[in-house]
């Protein structure tokens, strides 16, 4: 495989470092569909699989603006088609890539369905990460799968290959009992904004309670600027203006309590009052002066939280991330009285499936029939 592999310079170039994302390469791809079309050939005909890499890509972040294509999604499908195009080329004898020719420089080309199948059983089996850290978890897998799948789908449906190949690839999905527990609850809530007011941690008092108490996103919350925080001259108090999944806007009201804590925020960083801050500057920055990414915002809570050592924390089975608050949020909601499609709304679901993951240990307790019994049947024991 590898000797092969040698022989055709567009897989090699999978093989390195290259920034698959490159908009500048955007017209060029066009201007080869569409000489192409004038050659009654088909799009993709002079597209080598790099380029019809990219386009892939390009394509989801031009193209198809209904569905979340933020930066951070493009890169995630970004790492793992890299990674499926690296992991063939390198352990190709492991996973049995038994390929005799390579058709037309093309790597993908020269696959069928029992590689597809074959690489899905290495990586969730013998994989690097796997025999380093263990197996991945049902989430992880379905994602990788949902990935992979799309980008061979979209190779047959436009004619690049000619076979099914994403036939090859098992079913994943994430069963109701895989799903990891995100679930804090007001006390716990409670429990971490006490620790970090009375030991003096307003940053992390700032980021939990916002999150708390508007539950946005991590990648809304690292986006905001000084023009998302506004002024309702109607109820007379703030809101955040939200670019959230799918580039749709809603709107997040602010209690009072909430608008302190960004106060509380700015002030500890250094930064202008909310009154003063400049249209495009960061809502929230990291000590260096920058906006969070995702990634480190996510870093930076579970070590700050983790130092606190609360009793809670100890028996805890899920990992604490920003999303965690969000359903928090979602919780808090429910136990307020709100009904679902308000949460969904607040939330910016667009399915009330979604939400009702979020809400699905609150709403087996509250529809438990225990709830049902009366001492007029139990007497006393009820």
């Amino acid at each position: 495989m590898l000797n092969l592999v040698s022989k055709n310079k567009s897989i090699k170039s999978c093989n390195r470092r290259i920034d698959l994302i490159n908009k500048s390469v955007l017209p060029t791809l066009q201007e080869k569909i569409d000489q192409a079309e004038k050659q009654n050939q088909n799009p993709f005909h002079d597209f080598n699989d790099i380029e019809i890499l990219q386009w892939f890509l390009l394509k989801r972040e031009y193209l198809d603006e209904t569905k979340d294509r933020s930066e951070r999604t493009i890169r995630e499908y970004e790492r793992e088609l890299k990674q499926f195009v690296q992991y063939l080329l390198a352990y190709a004898e492991d996973i049995r890539i038994d390929i005799d020719n390579i058709k037309e420089g093309s790597l993908f080309k020269s696959l069928d369905k029992r590689h597809i199948r074959r690489y899905q059983e290495w990586l969730v089996t013998r994989s690097p990460y796997v025999l380093k850290h263990g197996p991945y978890s049902p989430a992880t897998i379905a994602r990788k799968t949902t990935i992979l799948k799309s980008f061979l789908h979209f190779l047959y449906k436009e004619g690049y290959i000619e076979k099914p190949i994403h036939e090859g690839l098992k079913k994943a999905t994430v069963r109701k009992d895989d799903r990891p527990n995100r679930d804090l609850g007001p006390q716990e809530i409670k429990q971490l904004l006490d620790y970090f007011r009375e030991n003096h941690h307003p940053i992390a008092f700032a980021i939990i309670h916002i999150l708390v108490t508007t539950g946005i996103r991590n990648e809304e919350f690292c986006r905001l600027k000084g023009k998302d925080l506004k002024f309702d001259t109607i109820s007379g108090g703030y809101y955040l203006d939200i670019l959230g999944k799918g580039n749709k806007r809603r709107q997040v009201p602010l209690r009072e309590k909430t608008v302190e804590s960004i106060r509380l925020f700015r002030k500890a960083r250094g930064l202008k009052d909310i009154g003063e801050i400049d249209t495009e500057e960061p809502l929230f920055t990291t000590n260096q002066g920058r906006p969070y990414s995702p990634s480190y915002l996510s870093q930076y809570l579970k070590k700050v939280i983790y130092q606190t050592d609360l009793p809670f924390l100890k028996n805890l089975s899920l990992q604490i991330t920003p999303h965690t608050f969000r359903h928090s949020f979602s919780i808090i909601s429910r136990l307020s009285g709100a009904d679902v499609y308000q949460i969904m709304r607040s939330l910016g679901h667009e399915k009330i499936e979604t939400t009702m993951i979020y809400l699905e240990k609150i709403f087996e307790k509250e529809n438990h029939v225990i709830h049902q019994w009366n001492k007029e049947i139990f007497g006393e024991y009820i």
